[in-house]
C-alpha cells in the first residue's frame, strides 16, 4: 500500500475481453478471477479508462473506472465486504454504488452499466 500498488494483479493476458461500439465484451468462460464470488479482474488497454470489474458476494457484476477520486491510483475489492479502496496509504473506501463510505476522497466512483449475454459480461462505456 505504501507504494500504491493495486492488489488485483493484471491479467497475463487481455484475450478474455473486446472493445468495440462503446462496449467492453467479457467472456466469463476465459476469467476464472472471476468466477467466483469476491473475485475482481483489471482491465487495461485499448479501452477509453482503465477499469476494475468485481463478482460482487451477491452474485452482481460491477464495473468501476479504476482511479480513486481522490489520488487516481487503482482500486482494489475490500475481502468479505461490500467495498472497494484505495491502493494508496490514504485508503479512501467506496461502496458498491461508487459512494464514498470512508477516507479523503470528496466525490463518488464512476461506475459502467453491465448486463450479462450469452456467457458474457457487457460494459457499457460512457
Amino acid at each position: 500500500r505504501l507504494l500504491g500498488r493495486p492488489a488485483t494483479a493484471l491479467p497475463h493476458d487481455n484475450n478474455f475481453w473486446s472493445f468495440s461500439n462503446g462496449k467492453i465484451t467479457v467472456d466469463l468462460d476465459q476469467v476464472p478471477k472471476l468466477a467466483k464470488p469476491g473475485g475482481a479482474v483489471r482491465l487495461e488497454g485499448d479501452i477509453p479508462n482503465k477499469l476494475l470489474v468485481v463478482h460482487s458476494e451477491d452474485g452482481q457484476y460491477l464495473a468501476f473506472d479504476n482511479k480513486c477520486t481522490h489520488l487516481g491510483r487503482c482500486i482494489d475489492p475490500v475481502p468479505g465486504t461490500q467495498a472497494v479502496q484505495c491502493c494508496s496509504i490514504n485508503a479512501a473506501t467506496f461502496d458498491y454504488q461508487g459512494n464514498v463510505i470512508e477516507g479523503p476522497a470528496k466525490s463518488p466512483l464512476t461506475m459502467h452499466p453491465v448486463t450479462i449475454k450469452e456467457g458474457k459480461l457487457v460494459i457499457k462505456i460512457g
